[in-house]
């Protein structure tokens, strides 16, 4: 038998679509309904669906009069607040392209971004870095203003037209532009039930912000496609507030990364969640440990699931089927997922049992349009009909996966993929650093012992003397952003590096493991 899975018949998306549209309409919910409750120590600001749906619309409306043609590029420069979605949506509504991005980017990164895209012009908010530039601004106060205006129509038409782009870690040294269709939304129906069991009756809490991808999608718009209701705490709350707001808040799925988990844990604060049914997790490899440890104090399980910036999850464990011991789940029903030959990905699939790199077929109506103007990128991650995601798994006889890491160098921080490269290009300009290699690591608790639970970034790196750590994190901030940012510096005499002078990385944290064994 192959690693390969038989996805069956899959309804197609109509042909006269609108991914905010299908988000905010397709679950018929009540306008009344609260479709979002913003959770802060002092109670919620809620949102009902036909609230939400008026302040999109018109939204839409003032971004069309503002100049914006559908297939105009919009870059989101927000903080963490309700305007994210509702510009995001309101975007999309009008047939514009909006391209979110993180607050915590800094100028020089966001310069980089602006420079591939070319968009037509820039949501920004007070205080979120930007670089200078001739290129039309809305601010904040306009963006409310516009959402009183009269409803803009939906702006239908193909599924597999571009509807919003997202940046993802690149291995040439810069972010590459994720382009997603419209149909985007249509696939993640395959998450319903193939993760997060989730109906009209539920609220779902997410402890992510608002300006973040992984919110965005499982904490926010996969929610209003069901008609349920999402709950996202305030700027500011802490893992530690988390336990109290799902009480009193009556949440019924809790979705973060295990990092966020693990520090609900060990906050020390009662976890009695009488409405919790059970969690999600994503981002980052959710480990039996951390699993076993949740469901013990709280009696809920935490049901994982893998993806990317261009698939998001495609393989995860559900209520119906939860993850045996070791596994991150399995394909959602109506995914065709293979793993493909490591050495000669044209080979295709693997035979079961044997580790191989997790692949989504072409066909896949969640797989992205590909990477905004560059082709051949995009070309080099197939395999015949296959993508490959450059992570390794095994799958077992039932059809689970069990993840065996990645096979490059892609490194996790907080739930984002990182490229090493990219953050040695942007800190290789540091004054009195001749060279430098980073990679992921596992760093040692207060008593000396290694966690295996959690990796930190380190970067080593080679000049006349040892810098002073406080300066290179200052310096670091200023070139990119907090969740790039090397959380530990080591000054050494030369880097590993292969007989053709090539940085070896793979050498790194065996170079940590060494210099912190006493």
């Amino acid at each position: 038998m192959l690693s390969v899975t038989d996805p069956g018949p899959n309804r197609p998306c109509p042909r006269a679509f609108n991914l905010a549209a299908h988000v905010l309409t397709s679950a018929g919910a009540p306008r009344d309904k609260i479709a979002l409750s913003v959770l802060g120590a002092k109670g919620a600001e809620n949102w009902t669906y036909g609230g939400l749906q008026d302040a999109v619309r018109g939204t839409a409306t003032g971004l069309r009069r503002a100049g914006f043609e559908p297939g105009d590029i919009l870059l989101m420069r927000l903080g963490n607040t309700v305007d994210f979605p509702i510009a995001y949506l309101g975007a999309i509504a009008a047939g514009v392209v909006p391209v979110p991005t993180s607050a915590q980017l800094t100028a020089p990164e966001v310069a980089g971004m602006i420079d591939q895209i070319a968009p037509a012009g820039i949501l920004r908010a007070s205080g979120i870095s930007c670089p200078d530039t001739a290129l039309p601004k809305i601010d904040s106060a306009a963006l409310r203003a516009m959402r009183d205006l009269p409803p803009a129509p939906w702006q239908m038409g193909d599924p597999d037209r571009l509807a919003y782009v997202v940046f993802t870690s690149g291995t040439t040294g810069r972010p590459r532009a994720v382009a997603h269709a419209h149909r985007a939304i249509w696939a993640r129906r395959m998450m319903i039930d193939g993760w997060y069991g989730m109906g009209a009756s539920d609220r779902i809490l997410h402890a992510g912000a608002f300006n973040w991808t992984f919110t965005l999608g499982t904490g926010l718009m996969d929610p209003w496609t069901c008609g349920a209701t999402a709950l996202i705490p305030a700027e500011g709350t802490s893992p530690a507030d988390l336990p109290a707001l799902l009480r009193q808040h009556q949440a019924t799925l809790l979705a973060a990364v295990p990092g966020v988990y693990r520090k609900m844990l060990s906050a020390g604060a009662p976890l009695a969640l009488p409405h919790l049914r059970h969690g999600l997790a994503a981002g980052d490899r959710l480990s039996d440990d951390l699993r076993d440890a949740w469901q013990a104090a709280t009696g809920t399980q935490i049901h994982e699931a893998f993806g990317m910036s261009e698939c998001s999850t495609f393989l995860s464990a559900s209520p119906d089927r939860p993850a045996d011991r070791g596994c991150t789940g399995a394909a959602q029903p109506g995914r065709h997922l293979a793993l493909v030959d490591p050495g000669d990905p044209a080979r295709g699939p693997v035979p079961i049992g044997e580790e191989g790199i997790i692949a989504i077929h072409r066909s896949d109506p969640g797989l992205m349009l590909g990477y905004l103007g560059d082709d051949a990128a995009t070309a080099d991650r197939f395999a015949g009909d296959w993508f490959l995601s450059g992570d390794l798994a095994q799958m077992q006889p039932d059809g689970q996966i069990r993840y065996c890491g990645r096979s490059g160098d892609m490194m996790n921080a907080g739930g984002y993929r990182v490229s090493p490269l990219e953050v040695e290009t942007a800190l290789a300009t540091i004054e009195g650093l001749a060279e430098i290699g980073v990679t992921e690591v596992f760093p040692r608790d207060a008593n000396g012992q290694i966690r295996r639970d959690v990796t930190i970034i380190v970067a080593f790196y080679t000049g006349p003397r040892p810098l002073e750590q406080a300066w290179l994190e200052r310096t670091a901030a200023t070139l990119v952003a907090r969740y790039k940012q090397p959380r530990a510096w080591v000054h050494v005499p030369d880097l590993p590096r292969n007989p053709n002078g090539k940085l070896q990385r793979r050498a790194l944290p065996a170079l940590w493991e060494a210099l912190n064994a006493s």
